[in-house]
């Protein structure tokens, strides 16, 4: 019996000595043939060159990463930002303005539904951008890139519920990292062309972001 338990913990490791999730191994079934969804977000910012690795090698769609994946990780920011509003304000030494319930509750939707679109839009400039930089397109891959990239940044958020703390949200830049070492990698670009498509990307990413949110403004 311990070793039937042994057996099985270490086949749910995250990076076990027999790997489920390599393709060369597929799982033959009636049903559905691979192993179940591992929501592991923490080895990602711990370890991150090795879980690139494995993170190729999962079997996923775009819909499985979405749900529960970033559909949990993107809410963090708007519900930290709608409680750090509506509990303690804004403000400082001494003054505090809670903004209406309506406003916070709109920001709030808004931001969560631009985080949504966010990783996809992200994905397509990746997706888009790699035969310049000598890379393969592959846009599942892209998609894995500008998802598990975004992990420190929606983690970071959670200062956010403290309003006078938001500063230091400024640590979800470890995501420039996470970018650096999973571009190449996934995407099959070679080193000396990495920087150069990172750049390309954040700058693409940033001009994108700009105008969706200004044209929702201007609406």
């Amino acid at each position: 019996l311990d070793a039937y338990y042994e057996a099985s913990m270490d086949v749910r490791a995250i990076d076990p000595p027999l790997n489920l999730y390599n393709r060369k191994w597929p799982l033959r079934t009636s049903g559905y043939s691979d192993p179940p969804a591992k929501f592991a977000f923490g080895l990602i910012l711990i370890k991150p060159k090795s879980e690139w690795g494995v993170i190729e090698s999962e079997p996923s769609t775009v819909q499985s990463i979405y749900v529960p994946y970033i559909v949990i990780l993107a809410a963090i920011g708007p519900i930290a930002s709608l409680i750090g509003q509506q509990v303690i304000g804004w403000g400082g030494y001494g003054v505090r303005f809670t903004p209406p319930i309506r406003y916070s509750l709109v920001f709030a939707v808004l931001s969560y539904g631009l985080a949504l679109a966010a990783v996809y839009i992200a994905a397509l400039i990746i997706d888009g951008l790699a035969p310049t930089f000598k890379g393969t397109k592959n846009f599942l891959n892209a998609f894995k890139v500008a998802a598990y990239s975004f992990t420190a940044f929606w983690l970071a958020q959670i200062f956010f519920i403290v309003p006078d703390l938001m500063f230091l949200a400024i640590v979800g830049l470890y995501g420039f990292y996470l970018l650096y070492l999973g571009l190449p990698r996934l995407m099959k670009v070679q080193e000396d062309q990495a920087v150069g498509y990172i750049g390309v990307v954040v700058f693409a990413m940033l001009v994108m972001n700009g105008l969706v949110v200004g044209g929702g403004f201007h609406d």
